[in-house]
């Protein structure tokens, strides 16, 4: 008989997968784009594909592993996009090279999205269910209403903040880089698909060392009975805020990884639409599956463009698989069936084979 695995050499193998599968893709996109096997619209996915991974992935730590519904996330996502066009516009001078200046803005915005999630999730954490998740959805809509009337610009004497395009003065030789609800424009694309992979990497690295650390089983112990992990010592409040914030920090790098892979970038893109969306992305993935997260977003944001030849079915068909996919991989009740089908199917071919046999 073959030796059973411990747990721990188990988590270590399927981290190696999760890790495995990411790498494997990435070499082979790369190759493919190196040969031009790739058409430019889905060359040009590949960044925005590393950022929804990096999406789904954080915010499945809060809703699949501390067990919390956010629908707000995509406000997490512009905070860290606008800040991350405002440090490359701003760190222009004092860092030339371009992917130093990448990581700078993928700090930066890493770091205010951070701040952003610990704000909200004062008040926010302290309410569970349906209530957190309408909560979250107007954290989120007031973020993305607070970036549309931002005007900020960037001159010789620092960044300069104003809330009309009036009142923003710079002085000779500055640049407006945020204009209200015109969104960002103006600056250098940095992003890159190697910097995403590298970032999706990091946010894996993060995420399920975080899940199977001490920290992590308090989350999770958390999850599955708030009152018996709290009669043992554990902090709701503190475990909660740091998946929280963490899945904030990841979100923020996640924008500003998005808007440096495009010329220019308006609030509207971060509405509640795309919180949705990447919030479909953990659900079709499974929650609390990390591995289930990177596979649903990187396939459903490459869906629609797969589907082009469809032209008006397009959408139409692209819901259809949606709802087959969460059908056979998250009914208990069709799994049962074609479990009860397939074995009454094996027991009538196995009587009818022993009634060959005696005959």
């Amino acid at each position: 008989m073959m030796k059973q695995l411990s747990p721990a050499r188990k988590r270590l193998l399927d981290n190696a997968l999760t890790y495995g599968i990411v790498i494997v893709a990435y070499l082979v996109l790369q190759l493919m784009s190196n040969a031009e096997l790739l058409s430019s619209t889905l060359e040009g996915q590949l960044i925005p594909i590393c950022a929804y991974v990096i999406m789904a992935v954080s915010l499945n730590l809060v809703v699949g592993i501390s067990g919390e519904l956010s629908l707000g996330h995509a406000g997490f996502m512009s905070v860290g996009a606008f800040s991350g066009v405002v440090a490359t516009v701003a760190l222009q001078q004092v860092i030339p090279m371009d992917s130093l200046r990448l990581v700078a803005a993928l700090a930066v915005g890493a770091v205010m999205a951070g701040f952003a999630g610990f704000i909200i999730g004062i008040p926010v954490l302290r309410l569970r269910g349906d209530y957190l998740a309408i909560v979250t959805l107007a954290f989120g809509e007031i973020i993305k209403n607070v970036i549309n009337c931002l005007y900020i610009g960037v001159d010789e004497n620092g960044i300069h903040f104003a809330t009309s395009q009036a009142a923003l003065v710079l002085a000779e030789g500055g640049k407006a880089v945020v204009k209200g609800p015109m969104g960002a424009s103006g600056y250098s694309k940095l992003s890159s698909f190697t910097a995403g992979f590298i970032l999706v990497l990091i946010t894996l690295a993060i995420v399920l060392n975080l899940v199977h650390s001490r920290a992590g089983r308090a989350i999770l112990a958390l999850r599955d009975n708030r009152i018996a992990a709290e009669s043992v010592g554990i902090s709701a409040t503190k475990y909660k805020m740091m998946a929280f914030v963490t899945s904030a920090v990841l979100a923020g790098a996640a924008g500003a990884l998005y808007a440096l892979s495009f010329g220019s970038i308006a609030a509207k893109k971060f509405d509640f639409n795309a919180s949705i969306l990447v919030l479909v992305f953990v659900v079709l993935g499974g929650l609390g599956n990390i591995r289930g997260s990177v596979i649903a977003a990187a396939l459903l944001v490459v869906l629609p463009e797969l589907l082009r030849e469809f032209y008006d079915y397009r959408m139409l068909v692209y819901a259809i698989i949606l709802i087959l996919v969460m059908l056979l991989t998250n009914s208990i009740g069709i799994r049962q069936f074609l479990a009860q089908r397939f074995s009454r199917v094996g027991r009538i071919l196995s009587k009818r084979a022993m009634k060959g046999v005696e005959n």
